[in-house]
C-alpha cells in the first residue's frame, strides 16, 4: 500500500511516514499543496492523507482540484477543526473520510485500512486467495491453517498481489504501490521479492501461486496455483 501524506508540519510528516513504513507501507510526503497535486497526478496512489491548514493552496482546495483532475485514490483529511463545517466542507471537497488531530494512530492506520477496502469492491477485512488468507490489522498470513512469517516489504508487496487477485501486474505497478520515491527506479527489487515470497508461501506448500507472465510481470493465482 502506497500512501501520499500531505504535511507542511516537518515533525508530523516525519513521524506518520516513520509509522507507515514500519507497517509495510511506502509513504511519500508533500509539504505544500502544488507538490500534492503533481504528484498524485503522476503516481497512482492507495490512499492520500491530506492536512486542510497548508501553505498557499489549503486542503479544501486540493482536494477539490484532485478530484477535478480525475484523480480518484481515496482522501483522509486531517485537521486540528472539529467544527461540523469544516467536516461538511472537506467531504463535500471530495475527502472519503475525516480525522481530527490530535489523532490515535492506530485509527488512523485502521482508517486507511478502511478506505483500501472500500477501493478495492467492498473487501472484507481479511483477504483470502485460494487457501492464503492475510490480515492487513494483525500483519498475519496464512497458508491453510499455517502461519507464515514475512518480513514487512515481503507482506506489503504480497498485499498488493492479494488485492488484486487474478490480474497481471507489471514491476512498474508493483513498484508504485509497494515501494516510494527512493525506490523508483529500482526494478530488480521486485523480482528479489517475489522470490522471497515464493520460497516462504509456495514452496513449502507444493504450489506455484505467483506466476511469471513473460515480458508483462506478475500475477497471482485465483485458485491457489496447485502444482
Amino acid at each position: 500500500m502506497r500512501v501520499l501524506v500531505v504535511e507542511d508540519e516537518a515533525k508530523m510528516a516525519g513521524l506518520i511516514r516513520k509509522g507507515l513504513r514500519q507497517e509495510g507501507m511506502a509513504a511519500d510526503i508533500a509539504k505544500e499543496g502544488e507538490d500534492a497535486l503533481w504528484m498524485a497526478g503522476s503516481t497512482e496512489y492507495d490512499a492520500i492523507v491530506l492536512d486542510l491548514m497548508l501553505p498557499g493552496i489549503d486542503g479544501f482546495e486540493v482536494c477539490r482540484r484532485l478530484r477535478d483532475d480525475g484523480v480518484w485514490s481515496p482522501i483522509l483529511m486531517l485537521t486540528a477543526r472539529d467544527g461540523v463545517p469544516d467536516r461538511v466542507a472537506g467531504l463535500d471537497a471530495g475527502a472519503d473520510d475525516y480525522l481530527v488531530k490530535p489523532f490515535s494512530y492506530a485509527e488512523l492506520l485502521a482508517r486507511l485500512r478502511a478506505l483500501a477496502r472500500r477501493t478495492n469492491g467492498e473487501r472484507p477485512p481479511e483477504l483470502r486467495v485460494g487457501d492464503l488468507r492475510l490480515d492487513p490489522a494483525r500483519h498475519q498470513v496464512w497458508r491453510r491453517d499455517e502461519e507464515i512469517e514475512l518480513s514487512a516489504k515481503e507482506f506489503a508487496v504480497l498485499e498488493v498481489f492479494m488485492r488484486r487477485p487474478g490480474e497481471v501486474l507489471s514491476r512498474f505497478q508493483l513498484l508504485e504501490h509497494a515501494w516510494d520515491y527512493e525506490y523508483a527506479n529500482r526494478s530488480n527489487i521486485v523480482d528479489s521479492y517475489v522470490r522471497l515470497l515464493r520460497r516462504k508461501i509456495d514452496a513449502p506448500f507444493g504450489v506455484e501461486s505467483i506466476q511469471t507472465i513473460r515480458g508483462a510481470g506478475y500475477r497471482l493465482r485465483e485458485n491457489g496455483g496447485r502444482r
